[in-house]
Order: C-alpha cells, then structure tokens, then sequence
C-alpha cells in the first residue's frame, strides 16, 4: 500500500496495513536538516520543494503538507542584494527599502517595512477583500498593505500561475506514491492578521455585523484558493485556522464567527472532489463537535496537555465517528524532549488509542519545531510496523486457537 492510499483510506476509516505517518515540520527544521539555504527555502519554490520531498523521505512520511505559496521565478526583480553572515543566516534587501532576515535555525522571518501599520475596522471595505495570504516575499505581512490592484481586478488576477508552482514540484518530484496536501488560510485567521489578534477580538465585540461581512469575504477567496489547489492535483486541503481555540474565543464565538465560514469553505472543496480537514492549535478539547459541524473531514493537532486539552480516547468517543484525527504527539515535550525510545513508547500508546476503527494518522500535534533530534521521527514509521505487525501476530494468534 502507498502512502497516498493509505492516508486516503485512514481518512475514510478504511482498513490500512499500517496506520499512516505524516507531520507538519517548522520552517526552521528543514533549514537545519537540509542543504537548502535560507534564501532558496524562503523564496523560491524550486527550494521549498526540494526541502519538503527530501525530509518526507528521510523520515518515511506517507504525505506532505505544502504550507507555503508558490513564489514568482522572477523574484530577484525586486531585490537590491542579498547578504550572507557568518553563521549562515542571510538578508534580503529589497528595491522598495523593506528588507528580510533568513534566519539559517529557526523559523522566524523578520520582516521589516517602514511607516506600515494595521488598518481601522473603517477603513476596511468588506468588497475590496478576497483572500489575504499573511507569508509575503519579505516574511509575515500586514496583508492591508499588499496585493491591493487584485482589489480593483477580477477575481483571477488573485491567483498567477506562480502560486501553485510549489503543489506541481512536489506532485512531480514524488510521484503519485505520496499523498500532497495544499494549505489554505481560515477567514477568520485572516481577520486576526488583518488587525492584529488584540484588535480583532476587540472588534468581534464592538463591531460584530462588519466582522461578519469581512469572513464571508476572506470565505469566498479561501474557498476558491482550495479548489484551484484540488484543480493542481493535492490529495487534500488543510484548512489553517490555528486562532480558533479556547486560548482565543469562546465556542459561543466559534459558532458565530468560525462555524458558518469554514463550513462554506468545506462545502465548496467538497464539490472539487477533494477531502478537507482543520488546524486549530492548542485548547480545543471543547468545541471538537462544532469543529465537526463545519463539515470537515478531519482535525489536525489534537494538542495534549499541557499545550492543550484533547484526551486523544475521549475525542474519539465524541466525534471519532464523524472526522478522522491527525496529530495528538506533543511536539515539545514529547519529540523535542525526550530519547528516541521514549518517543516509540508513546507512539504506540497514542497507536493503541487512536487506531481502533480507523481514521487515525500518527503525527506530532502541531509543527515539528527545528530543533527535534532527527531520529525521533524516524521512529514513528518504525512504531507504526512494529504496531500494525503487532496486531498481525495476535490476530494470527486468535484464528490458532
């Protein structure tokens, strides 16, 4: 069985010879496990591609998860120079004085822009608003002050050829083997980098109808993003929509604010003949139903106490019925902290927990951060045999008997 099959199967909560493996790894994890510099990484999709391909088969990945745009093959038209430091990191300066910094070890892009600031409530107008893509060229981006001609334009202009060039890389490079997911930014994750997280949730407050009229905006674009990502052959798209959890708004306001948006976005994906499936970091562990009403197809993360509230048995007892679980290994005290045989230990616990009637896929909850020893994730495809063979022994066992 190919891991395309296989996570397509665990998604339906098919049977599958083993439970698939897949996780989101940090930006700053590929920069130090890969030859890739940061420059190449960041902007261009050749890089970003060779990262994402290369890792998935170091570590035996049954999928990819593309989680950044295709980016123009004539960027450089824009860059004055780039400079190199000693310790690997690089800078971007570009003709426009803004400048990036490419760190060589972790995955924060500073990013710097003059005279920039987060719009007003009112000098947003919900009809200018399509889709607001926070990773800009130059890093995290106030998206007010970007792509502001597709506004006036038709609704094409939003998406040049260029921004799928990384999904069609990697579609190439790995074949149909490999089960290639897209990334789409929730609308409400777009009204939290549109003002900033303290003034949008002001806003949800102070002024709830034109909060309601900028998501079914962003809902329209997100949803248009993920067909067109499903038109490029993706096996499934991620929704990000990691500001929805307890640690942000309550579930009264997940209803109102999240609930009917994502669940167009899903809608629509659905009809491109694609399966959908949600990340919402951290506490989450009570609004899992209403995560279900949407109308996905999975929930990605699943974070565990301490950096979150989902008892992987409980969840599958609500919902586990209804979506398919992805994540539920704490990514920090887990993968980054602990040896490699620990690591097995709790990935066949969390096997034993999630497997049962299918659906699950082995995989740290949220980003693998940069620094996790490599060899930590090279054992959960290891656990994920030793598991499913397991299994084979005892049902041999029974049928002896």
């Amino acid at each position: 069985m190919t891991g395309q099959e296989r996570i397509r199967r665990a998604m339906r909560h098919e049977p599958v010879d083993r439970v698939p493996v897949m996780c989101q790894l940090a930006i700053g994890h590929y920069l130090l496990n890969t030859d890739v510099s940061p420059v190449d990484l960041w902007f261009t999709s050749e890089g970003f591609a060779r990262a994402l391909v290369t890792l998935q088969r170091r570590y035996r990945f049954d999928g990819i998860l593309i989680n950044l745009p295709g980016r123009d093959p004539d960027w450089m038209r824009h860059v004055a120079r780039i400079e190199t430091a000693p310790d690997g990191s690089q800078t971007v300066y570009f003709r426009n004085g803004d400048t990036a910094r490419c760190p060589a070890d972790d995955n924060v892009q500073h990013f710097a822009a003059a005279g920039r600031r987060r719009p007003t409530i009112d000098e947003v107008d919900p009809d200018l608003l399509y889709y607001d893509d926070p990773h800009a060229l130059g890093g995290l981006k106030y998206p007010f002050y970007f792509g502001l001609e597709p506004y006036r334009a038709e609704r094409s202009a939003w998406w040049p050829d260029y921004l799928f060039r990384t999904i069609d890389l990697v579609r190439r490079e790995a074949g149909p083997s490999v089960s290639v997911h897209g990334e789409i930014f929730s609308p409400f994750t777009q009204l939290m980098e549109l003002f900033g997280y303290e003034q949008a949730l002001m806003y949800l407050i102070d002024e709830p109808e034109k909060c309601r009229a900028i998501l079914a905006a962003y809902a329209q674009g997100a949803a248009d993003l993920g067909v067109r990502q499903a038109e490029h052959g993706v096996d499934a798209v991620l929704i990000s929509s990691a500001f929805a959890g307890a640690g942000f708004i309550s579930p009264r306001q997940y209803e109102q604010f999240v609930l009917p948006y994502e669940a167009e976005v899903v809608e629509r994906i659905h009809a491109a003949g694609v399966p959908v499936y949600t990340h919402t970091c951290g506490d989450i562990g009570d609004r899992l139903e209403l995560l279900a009403d949407t109308g996905i197809d999975g929930i990605d993360t699943l974070d565990p106490p301490p950096l979150g509230s989902v008892d992987l048995a409980d969840a599958k007892r609500r919902v586990g019925d209804r979506v398919f679980f992805k994540g539920n290994i704490d990514p920090v005290n887990t993968l980054l902290a602990k040896s490699r045989e620990e690591v097995r230990r709790d990935a066949l616990w969390r096997l034993s927990v999630g497997s049962p009637g299918g659906g699950y896929i082995l995989s740290s909850a949220c980003s693998v951060s940069p620094r996790v020893p490599p060899e930590n994730l090279t054992v959960l495809v290891e656990a994920s045999e030793a598991f499913a063979a397991g299994l084979g022994a005892s049902a041999e066992r029974a049928n002896s008997l």
